[in-house]
């Protein structure tokens, strides 16, 4: 009768092969939780877990903002609770109302870095080419800081002469701001700073 001797290399094997599955799926999932917008109220939550205390700053974006350098502000534009959130180091400093774009020509979705600003820029009409030098009557107001360029189309943050619209989604694709907003916004920007829109 011949006598087994059991190998516990290939079970050892075979379950560190499966620890080591499961770590990866869970980082995965942490991942793509943490890529994903969620309510404020949620991240309240998380973060007071997290810290062992609540903040008392009444606006919270949707999740963190994108890695900027130390001294360069960088954006997070929440479409859902039509704000700008500016962050510096990390830290939410300030945030403004915006209008968003309409059904049609939504706000696009993405990371950006700002390509364009402008004080009293001029304005061509998207559909008649119909062009608005800087002024009271000029729908861009007196800052333009753009971060998308398809073609004809420019998408960025400007001022508005029709600032009782602010939070609503009407415009053709753009984040229309107050124009005192969007002055202090511009001072707080520079070009190649991220922009990160989120539904």
């Amino acid at each position: 009768m011949a006598t087994t001797v059991r190998d516990d290399r290939l079970s050892r094997s075979v379950m560190l092969l499966c620890v080591g599955a499961s770590l990866l799926l869970l980082g995965l999932q942490w991942r793509a939780w943490a890529a994903k917008p969620h309510s404020p109220a949620l991240l309240q939550k998380v973060e007071t877990v997290l810290l062992k205390k609540k903040s008392s700053d009444p606006i919270k974006p949707t999740s963190a903002p994108p890695a900027a350098p130390q001294n360069v502000a960088s954006l997070v534009v929440d479409l859902s609770d039509r704000r700008v959130y500016v962050y510096r180091a990390h830290k939410l400093v300030k945030s403004y109302p915006v209008a968003i774009g309409q059904a049609g020509w939504e706000t696009p979705s993405g990371s950006f870095r700002i390509l364009e600003m402008q004080r009293n820029p001029k304005w061509r009409h998207p559909i008649t080419g119909e062009v608005f030098p800087a002024g009271p009557e000029n729908p861009l107001g007196k800052r333009w800081i753009g971060f998308l360029v398809e073609g004809r189309t420019h998408v960025g943050f400007h001022g508005t002469n029709q600032e009782d619209l602010i939070g609503q989604a009407v415009s053709h694709g753009c984040i229309r701001m107050r124009n005192q907003d969007v002055i202090a916004l511009y001072d707080q920007v520079t070009q190649g700073s991220l922009v990160d829109v989120r539904l």
